[in-house]
């Protein structure tokens, strides 16, 4: 017993020596970020602005990674489009800055994260500064912002993607028979596709129809916008893409889509000669630009704040990367009772998600838009949930391959009996006083009675949707039901039928939100909200998260632990839900 208590007196001391030293490592790395983040850059005369895109592109502000600088890593893993934009606008006008070198092989971002960018990249051009690019192997995500390049180089062993696009789905209703799970369905809307992956194993014919629709809107949007910045026809680029021309340098050369094929020393002599100089190019990147002295914040006491709704939304308070009902409710009455901000600008980028949570912000929204002028902007999406949201404010701005709409709800519920009794030996009883008093349930068959509630609420609340829409939208509600019915649309298609008011950028939602303010050009600054999460909050969630699932497999053995995370994963998608359905990948 002696030997016994000496190690658990032993391991004790260990964990507490682990959590003590731990914190004074926090402490210092924490010290070393903030005393690095204070540093300015210095940009030397005659510098590129090396922008490397093969990334994650975000929606937040101030990503910057804190770990970043102590590891002597100056390139975030993620950055953000308003980030990049800014670093962007700031070279244009810029003396010291000559020109960017552009990577874009593989960015990671939708097609209107992408638009926004290029079009930055188009405004700098008007400088007459020059825009050089270099890839070895490239996406054609990637290609559709190198192509504004003055210079496109590929080396002599690469090749590009350029191919058109396909969507790909992925259905769940095999997984579910397998795990002896039953999905009970409610949905509005034969459009309302977000639910077909747990009882269909393949697309429907109304899913294939508007999703054909959409990708061909994409599709038809940046291979015009490529062959006017390559000079080619429209007619010429399709052949482009039918044929493959761009499998090798040698015919990408030859259709026009690059201007040189070469290797890096070749490359940086080109931009050397468009610089005048022989001396070795001297690089910034973008956090160390946008951490320069030389870039000046607006200081003007007159504010335009832009929330960020980037993400799934979710009741009560989100992680990262969701859109927290509580969260944003709490920003946007910080908003709306700030008098120094004259205008909210709602940049939103999500697919949808809780029926609850998005009525409770768009009720928020409502508040602020009586008080001052709200615009909304949507990113890639915003559709369903998080097309709720947007039709609460004054005027909606969308790219044109933003995909919104999918006005439709749905509600599911998974009967997990079989499950827990076929795969994990479990067994439920039960003593009820009344009726319906388990309803619902996951762990038994659902009564037609119970089905027809089910589905009688589901109907409410698409009532109450499209409703609020049609009075948004200024439209009587059978118009808004004829384009509703869970239906997904490009930003240029839900223009023409009414659901968005402008075809624009981020910047012009910020114009208008000033011009609705009367607010002049110079006369504010935008103030991003909410900030990222505490990064150690992370580390330790991150950590915590581990932990549940080692319990997990300690308790289930590997053979079913996965089971339970995927039980844990559908779970998150019962109740009603305004979400369209997840595109595993556009290539």
């Amino acid at each position: 017993m002696l030997q016994f208590l000496k190690y658990v007196l032993a391991t004790l001391t260990g964990i507490f020596l682990f959590f003590v030293i731990g914190f004074f490592l926090i402490v210092g790395i924490a010290a070393a970020v903030g005393s690095s983040s204070d540093k300015k850059e210095t940009i030397s005369e005659n510098s590129v602005l090396k922008l490397d895109l093969d990334r994650v592109i975000s929606e937040k502000k101030g990503e910057k990674d804190p770990f970043a600088n102590l590891l002597g890593d100056k390139t975030p893993q993620q950055i953000s489009i308003t980030s990049l934009k800014d670093a962007i606008a700031a070279a244009k006008v810029d003396s010291k800055i000559k020109g960017i070198y552009l990577k874009s092989d593989f960015p990671d971002g939708g097609w209107a994260t992408l638009e926004e960018i290029r079009n930055a990249l188009l405004d700098f051009k008007t400088s007459k500064k020059f825009i050089y690019t270099y890839s070895e192997t490239q996406s054609e995500k990637g290609y559709y912002l190198a192509s504004v390049a003055d210079k496109i180089y590929m080396n002599p062993a690469g090749g590009m993607e350029l191919n058109g696009l396909s969507a790909n789905y992925m259905f769940y209703k095999g997984l579910l028979d397998k795990l002896d799970v039953k999905a009970e369905i409610f949905r509005v809307g034969k459009f309302k596709s977000a639910i077909e992956p747990f009882f269909l194993t393949k697309m429907s014919d109304e899913n294939k129809l508007q999703t054909s629709e959409f990708l061909n809107g994409i599709s038809g949007h940046y291979l015009s916008k490529i062959a006017s910045s390559r000079g080619i026809s429209d007619d010429e680029m399709k052949n482009i893409v039918n044929e493959l021309k761009t499998e090798t340098p040698e015919g990408a050369l030859q259709a026009k889509i690059i201007t040189n094929i070469g290797y890096w020393d070749q490359f940086e002599t080109a931009m050397k000669a468009a610089m005048k100089t022989t001396e070795k190019v001297k690089y910034i990147g973008l956090m160390p630009y946008l951490n320069s002295a030389d870039v000046k914040e607006n200081t003007s006491s007159n504010k335009i704040a832009v929330i960020i709704a980037d993400g799934e939304i979710v009741s009560g308070e989100g992680d990262e990367g969701q859109i927290g009902s509580d969260d944003y409710i709490k920003e946007i009455a910080k908003a709306r009772k700030d008098k120094k901000v004259k205008a909210i600008v709602l940049r939103i980028n999500s697919p949808g998600g809780s029926a609850m949570a998005s009525d409770i912000i768009f009720r928020e929204i409502e508040l602020a838009r009586k008080e001052k002028p709200v615009i909304a902007s949507m990113g890639d999406y915003a559709a369903s949930g998080g097309y709720y949201m947007a039709m609460g404010a004054d005027s909606i701005v969308a790219q044109p391959t933003t995909i919104t709409g999918s006005i439709g709800v749905f509600g599911v519920l998974f009967n997990t009996e079989g499950f827990f009794k076929n795969k994990l030996g479990i067994t439920y009883d039960k003593v009820d006083t009344h009726t319906y008093s388990d309803f619902p349930s996951a762990t038994r068959t659902m009564s037609d009675a119970e089905k027809a509630k089910m589905q009688n609420s589901t109907n409410r609340i698409y009532e109450i949707f499209t409703t609020l829409a049609a009075k948004s939208r200024k439209m009587s509600v059978e118009k808004l039901r004829d384009i509703a019915g869970g239906r997904v649309w490009t930003g240029t298609d839900a223009k023409k039928v009414g659901l968005v008011d402008v075809i624009g950028s981020y910047e012009d939602a910020i114009k208008i939100a000033a011009k609705k303010a009367k607010l002049k050009e110079g006369d504010y600054q935008v103030k991003y909200s909410p900030s990222r999460k505490n990064p150690f909050e992370m580390v330790f969630k991150k950590m915590a998260e581990e932990n549940e699932e080692k319990a997990i497999k300690a308790m289930l053995g590997n053979d079913l632990a996965p089971y339970a995370k995927t039980m844990k994963n559908l779970k998150s998608m019962q109740g009603v839900q305004m979400r369209m359905q997840n595109i595993m990948e556009i290539q």
